[in-house]
């Protein structure tokens, strides 16, 4: 299986550890206040900007690599990060550990690797249950208008109905007067025929 990028791997040799470090601008280094003597003390690599860079002190990479070959060290170093970024990731641990430590970062590796889709899986549901949702919320405004609308025309029928009915009942009431002044009219007619006749009569008679 070929080694991914994103996982740690152990470095014993000099010139591969001097690029890898140099490529991102590393210098080597001691723990200040560590040494006795030709003792460099701990050794380390000081990145730009470090946060703890005060308590590093530069030295030459041959102090560098002699006491990293008397200890008997492995330097493990990431080339990537998952994301695919340059990583500083180092470490610098004993050869006879190393072997185990490599084994360590890569199954660290694969479980991120996995984890990512299902991390991209679960946002991509949240995504489609929002839309979902928003689609929902609208349905419900188009319905809800669209019954507001029905019941304005609604309204606006029954309210014509019943004005047509108070039309025609106005007009009925009115025809209804027009019809018993009319029979009034009338009947004072023949009232006032029959009274004449009347009256004719008795003068006649006298």
């Amino acid at each position: 299986m070929a080694r991914s990028s994103a996982a740690a791997r152990p470095v014993t040799e000099h010139d591969e550890i001097r690029r890898w470090a140099e490529e991102r601008g590393a210098r080597p280094s001691r723990v200040r206040g560590t040494g006795v003597g030709e003792d460099v003390g701990m050794i380390r690599l000081d990145f730009p900007g470090y946060s703890g860079g005060e308590s590093l002190e530069e030295i030459s990479w041959d102090e560098w690599c002699e006491q990293f070959d008397e200890r008997n060290l492995a330097l493990m170093v990431q080339d990537e990060t998952p994301g695919g970024e340059t990583s500083n990731f180092n470490r610098l641990v004993s050869r006879d550990t190393a072997e185990e430590a490599e084994k360590e970062s890569e199954a660290e590796t694969r479980s991120a690797t996995q984890r990512a889709p299902v991390s991209r899986s679960k946002r991509a549901g949240a995504r489609a249950q929002s839309r979902s949702a928003r689609g929902t919320r609208g349905k419900i405004r188009t319905r809800s208008r669209s019954q507001g609308g029905s019941a304005k025309r609604t309204g606006s029928r029954r309210s014509s109905r019943s004005s047509g009915r108070s039309s025609r009942s106005s007009r009925s009431a009115a025809s209804r007067s027009r019809s018993s002044r009319s029979t009034k009219a009338h009947g004072a007619q023949r009232r006032g025929a029959q009274s004449s006749r009347s009256k004719e009569s008795r003068r006649k008679a006298a």
